[in-house]
């Protein structure tokens, strides 16, 4: 069927409202009045349409989230470390501007810091990132108000991201705009927004999966390749691509996405890494050599258990459970009775990374929000991982403000891992709730009314061509469209889908 029938067919039907289908989004909307009825925010050229609703949204939470971080601002990251940990609002963003540099004007990668760190320990995209705010940064005075105004200026870039992020979740899954206010209103994304540079890889992936849903297989490739220039996750997402184009033989656009990809990768790095070779292969040492640390279950097992985990194990044996889990993803994309949808796998690989992976830093959480609320945007399992997440955010803090204080205020060590064994449980729940979509497709939220993948772009309706244990023909839906066998579709045939 050829993609501009599709897109119309897609425009023509109305948009799926959470509101009077998800039994916890109704309860919730009873705060601003109830579901929406049939001709809310309808009108044509309208105000107030679901990527502005969306997008503010998104803003206001951002701002509560910067709100949280007021005590710090004002005086805990500068009065002693224990402050900001009582009040939960740590953010590595003033420290760094210190401790990396950036307060005397050295250049990331070709500087040379004092100390043991050596060189900027971030990938080249979110070094120029943290740059650009420095070069902006023209605050004068004391070193404290620098760093106030630098968080200030990081803050309003990250907040542009925020918007990107919102923008592009909500017009990803074309009918179902309204499943990215789980992103908005997502607290654990208000509350590690500014911890970190991570949004700016989580926009540039937003991005990227707004361009594969739109079947812009280059501009998906270059976003990807700009993305992971900015954190190594995003890199992740053409494994689950591999497995949908050998199931769909869609091989071109593999083959077409990743060589935009890596060439786009090497076009942001390749000057950093010929002038400034030590400085650019810093981040990738310091990823090898990086202790056991915070939030992952490798901490568990060497504090609990009493098990010494050099970094080389922990390295050695987290990618051989990438291995095997990527081996099981296989299997199950090749003999699950339909095609998982693009996003599906996605998160799952990107879970499984951040699982197994030496850290779970609490603004992790951020490259799996867009990716759930377009995986399974359902409210009750999605805020039961959220509550997860805030549980693990407010802990590591007290556990850190524990060991820190010296008066024994906070969470202990006991805690702390019941803390980190609650987000890691969060997580896997939604896992396996994605999995059991897959396995049965008759449950997924995003296909009950008839859709195949509205997020995969030239999968979206593709046939089988390798699927194991039986040919695409055998599984009883038509070969020549999407396979939907439950649900009554808004209007058309098998065939005009």
């Amino acid at each position: 069927m050829p993609s501009a029938e599709k897109t119309s067919v897609h425009q023509d039907r109305p948009d799926v409202r959470p509101t009077r289908r998800d039994s916890i989004a109704a309860s919730g909307s009873e705060l601003i009045g109830g579901p929406a009825g049939r001709r809310a925010l309808r009108a044509p050229g309208g105000r107030l349409t679901p990527v502005r609703v969306v997008a503010l949204v998104a803003i206001g939470m951002f701002a509560l989230g910067m709100v949280q971080k007021m005590p710090c601002y004002n005086w805990a990251w500068f009065r002693g470390v224990n402050s900001q940990y009582t009040h939960a609002c740590y953010s590595d963003i003033p420290h760094l501007f210190v401790g990396r540099g950036f307060s005397e004007g050295l250049v990331p990668y070709f500087d040379r810091l004092p100390g043991d760190m050596a060189y900027l320990e971030y990938p080249v995209l979110t070094g120029l990132f943290m740059q650009i705010a420095s070069w902006l940064d023209l605050a004068g005075g004391s070193l404290q108000n620098q760093q106030q105004v630098y968080w200030l200026i990081n803050a309003g870039m990250l907040m542009i991201c925020t918007a990107v992020i919102a923008v592009c979740v909500t017009r990803t899954h074309r009918r179902r705009p309204w499943d990215a206010l789980l992103v908005a209103l997502a607290p654990a994304f208000a509350l590690t927004a500014t911890i970190n540079w991570d949004l700016l890889a989580v926009a540039l992936t937003a991005a990227a999966m707004l361009m594969w849903s739109r079947g812009r297989v280059v501009a998906f490739g270059v976003l990807i390749g700009l993305a992971t220039a900015a954190k190594l996750y995003p890199g992740l997402l053409l494994a689950p691509l591999l497995l949908l184009c050998w199931r769909s033989g869609k091989w071109r656009e593999f083959t077409t996405a990743s060589f935009a990809a890596a060439s786009t990768w090497l076009a942001v790095n390749l000057p950093v890494m010929v002038l400034a070779p030590e400085g650019w292969k810093k981040f990738y040492t310091f990823s090898q050599e990086r202790q056991v640390d915070f939030g992952s279950f490798w901490l568990i097992i060497k504090n609990r258990a009493g098990v010494a985990i050099e970094p080389e194990t922990a390295n050695n044996y987290a990618m051989l459970l990438m291995v095997l889990i990527f081996l099981g993803m296989a299997a199950l994309t090749l003999y699950a009775p339909r095609r998982p949808r693009f996003a599906q796998l996605v998160f799952l690989i990107v879970a499984a990374f951040i699982l197994t992976n030496k850290v779970y830093s609490p603004q992790y959480v951020l490259w799996l929000i867009p990716l759930a609320a377009l995986a399974r945007p359902r409210w009750r399992d999605f805020l039961i991982w959220q509550a997860c997440e805030v549980m693990y955010f407010l802990g590591i803090w007290m556990y850190l403000a524990y060991t820190t204080g010296g008066k024994n205020q906070g969470l202990p060590a006991d805690g702390y891992y019941l803390a980190i064994a609650l987000h890691l449980a969060g997580t896997l729940y939604l896992c396996a709730m994605v999995v059991r979509d897959i396995l049965m497709p008759e449950r997924d939220e995003v296909r009950r009314d008839g859709s195949d993948d509205p997020s995969g772009g030239v999968l979206d309706g593709a046939d089988d061509v390798f699927v194991l244990g039986r040919t695409a023909a055998d599984d009883g839906f038509p070969a020549d469209g999407p396979r939907v066998e439950w649900g009554t579709p808004p209007s058309g045939t098998a065939s005009d889908r």
